[in-house]
């Protein structure tokens, strides 16, 4: 739908009307939705009262001035629309922090997808496969793992984050409309079986994900989901997907200001996040909440377990063995392949073409010019990933699967050497960096 031209004179003039925030009166002007006279005569209400807190009732009456235009700071930047998405939960955040209207302070520019996800931990490794009555599962994942990767986002990025947890549905709502009402839009996080545009028979209940709600139309609520387009969702049926896992029940975060970090703060949360990065990899740091047992299938050292998998012909646990049947193989590889094109857990390069992108605007932030240097080795490492993700075929015949599956361990070889030495350059440089910062 268009926008009428004179769309911000509108929503001041309906602002000074009927006392809504700035967002709400646009909103309101976009929908048709009418004037409530409830909200009128509440705004005249504060009209009077603040004429007699300033002491001018009786006094003679003066020709009435015109509404003051809201301040820049109150007009935020547009909601924007996912564009370019190669890691779901930096990209969302990216949406939401530039509706804030918090910027870089070296660039003024908003706070990109590459450096929310190089924040948040970057990029990893870990595979896993369970096999089950009907079927057997391959799970991969390439991005940070297992840190909380939105809550390192959100404590690393810099910005005023409100978050909130309740056990009330009720309070839930009430601090999520404080916020819209505020103008910002609000993340809130939802048992994926739950929403209503969703086949919950196809997706694990305890699986949940990160959603925005921007805005509400009539009696029902709008909601960005990463597809491009704003989904209608009930409040009630919100209610239900936010209440479904207990752990997580009615959790929300806002950008209550539009405060931007320092870039000496971006700086140091860089090398802390590099730090826990490589370390991950390298397998020199404990895995927050991973039995021992379980540490051989993260980092490289997964890498190279994953190889000698896929090569295993002749044990249970080798590939060849665990996808001998036609309907396991097809699912099996169906999902592989959906983790290394889905951009949640996985993506494009399996992120490191992401990472290098994140070097490369940290290099920019004090002190760490040094950083530049290592991005080629990660867009090296994007191609390599591209290159093991063709060679995943779900329509393999079950007499060349074992012919795949070398190919396969081949790459992840040629992957394994390259993070090896991508990992232990950075973190060189980025402990030289740290230190002279001591």
């Amino acid at each position: 739908m268009g926008q009428p031209a004179n769309l911000k004179k509108q929503a001041r003039e309906r602002m000074a009307r009927t006392g809504e925030s700035y967002t709400t009166a646009r909103k309101n002007i976009l929908t048709g939705k009418p004037e409530s006279p409830k909200a009128a005569r509440a705004a005249q209400a504060r009209d009077y009262a603040k004429e007699a807190r300033e002491g001018k009732i009786g006094a003679k009456p003066k020709a009435p001035k015109p509404a003051p235009a809201p301040a820049p700071q109150d007009e935020l930047p547009e909601y924007p629309a996912p564009e370019d998405v190669i890691q779901y939960d930096a990209a969302l955040w990216h949406r939401v922090l530039v509706q804030a209207g918090v910027t870089n302070p070296l660039t003024s520019a908003p706070l990109s997808q590459a450096l929310l996800a190089g924040l948040a931990g970057g990029i990893g490794f870990m595979v896993f496969t369970f096999e089950y009555a009907e079927s057997t599962t391959a799970t991969l994942v390439t991005r940070a793992h297992p840190e909380p990767y939105t809550q390192n986002l959100l404590a690393r990025c810099g910005a005023t984050i409100n978050e909130r947890t309740t056990g009330s549905a009720q309070k839930a709502a009430e601090y999520m409309d404080a916020a819209l009402d505020a103008g910002r839009a609000v993340v809130v996080r939802v048992a994926i079986n739950a929403l209503p545009w969703i086949d919950g028979n196809e997706v694990d209940e305890a699986e949940t994900i990160d959603l925005v709600v921007v805005g509400d139309h009539e009696d029902d609520l709008l909601v960005d989901d990463g597809s491009g387009l704003l989904n209608v969702i009930s409040p009630e049926d919100l209610a239900f997907a936010r209440a479904k896992r207990k752990k997580e029940k009615h959790w929300q975060a806002w950008v209550p200001s539009t405060r931007s970090p320092e870039a000496e703060t971006l700086a140091a949360n860089a090398l802390e996040a590099i730090e826990e990065t490589t370390s991950r990899l390298l397998g020199t740091r404990e895995l927050s909440g991973i039995p021992e047992h379980f540490a051989k299938n993260f980092g490289i050292t997964g890498m190279h377990s994953f190889a000698a998998r896929l090569r295993d012909t002749t044990t249970k646990t080798g590939w060849t063995r665990m996808f001998a049947d036609p309907e396991r193989l097809a699912g099996g590889m169906n999902q592989l392949s959906g983790f290394l094109t889905d951009t949640r857990f996985g993506g494009e390069g399996a992120l490191r073409g992401l990472y290098a992108d994140f070097l490369d605007e940290a290099s920019g932030l004090p002190g760490l010019s040094a950083l530049g240097e290592h991005s080629a080795g990660y867009v090296q490492l994007a191609q390599l990933w591209d290159e093991f993700a063709d060679l995943v075929d779900p329509e393999v015949a079950v007499e060349d699967r074992s012919a795949m599956f070398e190919r396969m361990a081949e790459a992840m070889d040629r992957i394994a050497e390259a993070e090896h030495h991508a990992a232990s350059a950075l973190a060189g440089t980025a402990q030289s960096l740290v230190s002279k910062t001591r």
